[in-house]
């Protein structure tokens, strides 16, 4: 029978709110994205402002701090447990529904959490984005723009030196004139000769080969610099194909050379330069700051401490929230005043649970991976997501969350930290699982030997070394790291040592 009835169901539910959207947004950002979304919101919410460096006034208060707001852990220390379980939880309200308390000084953060924002405001280091440390202009010339100064000064008259322009604009950053000159030439409605003409005189530009059609041409160019283009170099540039095989008997044989010849134009070759402006245009490298860093304790151990140069340094201005609250006359104004308030204590208190995580996670890892740091890439372990969020109660999507462009500082280099989660490959006799990173560091070493006694290791025979080992590996599995690590295979190889 159908019908209308009233029910009362009672159920559980993940209701995600905008404030936990944000904790969750702020926890997979890398430090550069944190800068900007930090300058965004500064822009945008009148109440947040940067901490200033402490002791810059006589009357600068000392602000409090516990073991955590000092912004390292060493191993044992129960740091972040209890905050970072809300936020691993998926509770609504993160951080409680108490309204923040306020501080002796001028400004506005949380009683219940002492020195908050030493962890939200841990040191913005440097003045990278700040005026006192603004360098100067150091703006290199591009490709283009070093390419355009030379036809500037080449003589053309203004019909060439517009074919010109039109063709160093067709160059790519490699140095490679990309189109047909027949397209140029119905393009700008000249003959196709005058076109042939102008990139003559363009590809004497500087850097030597540049706007070449392709590689046989940019090393054609370079060697007729050098005076050292003769017939059996233009046999060899024609069959570079056969040089990528490695096949040197077809080499002598359309060259007309014999095997010192040969030996000699290969390096002649090698000598030159396949992307001649590589060195132009590009966008500077961009360098890598690390979140973490760990160092050796003088106790024993490993001590891990956030890097305080990528930490914001925010608070909440009390007195001017005073001011415009007291101001605020309409219930809009009020409102406005209200929203910026919330949402800006929560954006600091969202920045202070997500130093607390990244230090928590990343100290679990330091403690898995110790045998790395101490004798290097052949003892890292076998790790997982599970494994780290088992170990300290969060959720495997948190860790992932919190591992994704993040960077840890070792005394071994700087590593992002999905470089220390590695698969596990088993042993031969039942023992303790190798980490793959660490087997495949190992296949590396054995090839790089290769050259000492002149045996190259085939894939099958390296199989069975790792097998002597204890290490139970398969050989497309060996074949899968040594093309990973960018290995040609055992016959490139032995061709390779021949021809050196």
């Amino acid at each position: 029978m159908i019908g209308q009835r009233l029910e009362v169901r009672q159920g559980q539910g993940l209701v995600i709110t905008p404030q936990l959207q944000q904790a969750i947004k702020l926890l997979q950002l890398s430090n550069l994205e944190l800068e900007d979304y930090v300058e965004a919101e500064l822009e945008r919410n009148p109440l947040l402002q940067r901490e200033e460096p402490e002791g810059d006034g006589p009357d600068a208060p000392e602000p409090e701090r516990t073991a955590s707001n000092d912004g390292e852990m060493a191993f044992g220390d129960g740091v972040g447990h209890e905050a970072a379980s809300a936020l691993d939880a998926g509770a609504d309200d993160v951080y409680g529904d108490a309204a923040p308390g306020e501080r002796t000084s001028d400004r506005m953060t949380d009683e219940a959490q002492p020195g908050l924002s030493d962890w939200s405001g841990a040191g913005k280091g440097g003045s990278t984005f700040e005026g006192d440390g603004e360098r100067p202009d150091a703006h290199e010339p591009t490709l283009w723009e070093h390419l355009q100064a030379q036809a500037s000064s080449a003589g053309f008259g203004v019909a060439d030196h517009g074919v010109a322009l039109t063709l160093i604009d067709a160059t790519d950053e490699g140095g490679y004139l990309r189109g047909e000159l027949a397209e140029f030439a119905d393009r700008l409605g000249v003959p196709l000769e005058r076109i042939e003409a102008v990139l003559a005189v363009c590809q004497g530009f500087e850097p030597t080969g540049v706007m070449a059609r392709s590689v046989p041409e940019c090393l054609k160019l370079q060697l007729i610099e050098r005076n050292r283009f003769d017939p059996a170099m233009a046999a060899l540039l024609d069959n570079l194909d056969l040089l990528a095989r490695r096949d040197l008997a077809g080499l002598r044989q359309v060259c007309g050379v014999d095997a010192e010849d040969l030996a000699e134009m290969i390096a002649e070759l090698k000598g030159l330069t396949p992307r001649p402006g590589a060195g132009f245009g590009g966008e500077p490298a961009q360098t890598v700051i690390p979140d973490v860093h760990v160092r050796p304790d003088p106790a024993g151990g490993w001590k891990v401490e956030l890097n305080a140069d990528t930490l914001p340094r925010l608070l909440v201005d009390k007195r001017y929230h005073a001011v415009v609250q007291t101001g605020a006359r309409s219930e809009t104004e009020k409102s406005y005043v209200a929203d910026c308030a919330a949402q800006a204590n929560w954006l600091v208190k969202s920045l202070d649970q997500r130093a607390k995580t990244i230090l928590k996670v990343t100290s679990e890892i330091v403690r898995q991976q110790d045998a790395f740091l101490a004798f290097g890439v052949e003892f890292l372990r076998p790790l997982n997501l599970k494994t780290v969020a088992d170990a300290i109660g969060m959720h495997e999507s948190t860790v992932s969350r919190v591992t994704s462009n993040k960077y840890l500082s070792t005394p071994r280099g700087v590593f992002e930290l999905k470089f220390f989660f590695t698969a596990a490959i088993q042993s031969t006799d039942g023992a303790a699982s190798h980490s793959a990173e660490a087997v495949r560091h190992r296949i590396k070493a054995m090839i790089d030997a290769e050259g000492a006694d002149g045996d190259v290791l085939s894939d099958d025979r390296i199989v069975e070394i790792l097998k002597e080992a204890g290490i139970d590996i398969a050989r497309r599995t060996v074949a899968k790291y040594r093309e990973a690590l960018r290995i040609p295979s055992s016959v490139q190889r032995r061709r390779l040592m021949r021809t050196a």
